[in-house]
């Protein structure tokens, strides 16, 4: 059977007997609502919560939280929506950008639309190196939990976000505005050290440290009026619901949507994976690392996955590649991480968690150089790429594909 992938604005065709192939696993489309009614709806009848407006009665100052323009996340239309709520109310807004820069203006406008203009004054980004933080107390796991003292110091809070699979924390959206999106370095550093933990993994909450340090952080923040609207996007980032409210109900509510939407079951594990990374994931292999972890879910111990992204601007931060590179053997990676850890470091060993269960192999544009450092077997085609794959495993192998690997996350099928 002739298959093609897309790759870097074209595409890669790889021809597979039929007694090889898998399945062929695309992203899925769902219903979806763009109307900012969708919004008002979920603020009107919200999730254990009185309706927005009683929210807001008597409030001395109001902070919305948004996210930076690296989510999907329809902030605008968000605002747009529930301003009626914010006239005649002393509001400021602070963009979440947890360890992240502050946002370019063009993010800025991405993020504000026609909005910023008017509301630029009112607008800040959280630095978790330089803003004033304010020390709440330790989580668990050991984490100082410290965040930005407007968050603190604000009367009431509304949190603006969207909710999809994550691959360590679980899920996006919901507490994870609060910590990273506006908690000091310090306590982003200890939280992301826990994503070497096996546990923390996509779709998992329960005994995910990653995730029980965002939960502890809420208990910490308990006393504070949080109201929360939590959209769901699908593939194209339209909106597929919204839910509002208390944060815990909203979040919960949009996780299952996330499910939905992202989660797609297979069969069975499979001997060999594609994993194709779609634009604009495909940007760098920093980015196309979440292809890998999500196909990790579908290929069998030993098996193969073949990585196919252009990996447009290269690998991305230096210190990704550096760290790899800097060991032989994906064991000994995890093995250096585990001795000392920097913030960044999360990303390399789940990628060299991946190399323990089997291997990797890349189709990018990428020196052949530049791949082998990341443990990753570099090949200038698919058809290569799999053909090698079935000869080292066996005639009989079964090759799945995964067409939006990035964001589908694979799940088998309970019998």
């Amino acid at each position: 059977m002739r298959v093609e992938v897309p790759y870097g604005g074209g595409v890669e065709v790889v021809e597979i007997p039929d007694g090889n192939l898998g399945e062929i696993v695309y992203q899925k489309d769902v219903e979806t609502d763009d109307r900012v009614q969708i919004i008002l709806d979920a603020v009107k009848k919200p999730l254990g919560s009185p309706p927005l407006s009683k929210f807001l009665n008597g409030a001395k100052d109001v902070l919305v939280i948004v996210n930076d323009a690296t989510r999907p996340t329809p902030t605008w239309r968000i605002i747009t929506a529930i301003l009626p709520f914010l006239l005649n109310k002393k509001t400021k807004f602070i963009v979440a950008t947890g360890m992240h820069r502050e946002p370019t203006e063009a993010e800025y406008e991405y993020i504000f639309s026609d909005l910023w203009a008017a509301i630029r004054d009112d607008v800040h980004a959280h630095d978790s190196k330089a803003d004033e933080m304010v020390f709440l107390g330790t989580s668990k796991n050991g984490t100082p939990i410290k965040i930005n003292k407007m968050v603190a110091d604000a009367d009431r809070i509304i949190v603006i976000s969207s909710v999809e699979p994550h691959y360590f924390a679980g899920y996006t959206g919901g507490r994870k505005s609060f910590l990273p999106g506006v908690s000091a370095y310090e306590t982003i550093e200890a939280n992301h050290k826990l994503a070497l933990s096996i546990k923390a993994q996509s779709l998992k909450l329960e005994g995910n440290p990653v995730a029980e340090d965002m939960d502890d952080a809420m208990r910490l923040l308990k006393h504070k009026k949080v109201f929360s609207i939590m959209t769901v996007l699908d593939k194209n980032h339209r909106t597929c619901n919204a839910y509002a409210g208390d944060l815990k109900e909203s979040f919960d509510m949009a996780k299952k949507t996330a499910d939905e939407v992202f989660v797609i079951d297979l069969k069975r594990r499979y001997d060999i994976v594609v994993a194709v990374t779609a634009f604009p994931y495909d940007i760098d292999l920093y980015q196309s690392q979440k292809a890998l972890d999500n196909a990790k879910y579908a290929v069998r111990d030993g098996g193969v996955i073949i990585l196919v992204s252009a990996c447009r601007d290269g690998v991305g931060p230096p210190n990704f590649l550096n760290i790899l590179g800097s060991a032989d053997s994906p064991k000994e990676v995890l093995d250096k991480i585990a001795q000392e850890y920097k913030l960044g470091y999360h990303k390399a060993a789940k990628m060299a968690e991946i190399g323990l269960k089997c291997s990797m192999m890349a189709v990018t544009r990428l020196p052949p150089e530049v791949s082998m450092k990341a443990h990753l077997t570099p090949f200038s085609s698919l058809q290569e790429a799999v053909d090698t794959a079935i000869r080292r495993l066996g005639p009989e192998s079964k090759v799945t594909f995964i067409m939006d690997a990035v964001i589908t996350v694979p799940r088998i099928r309970q019998k």
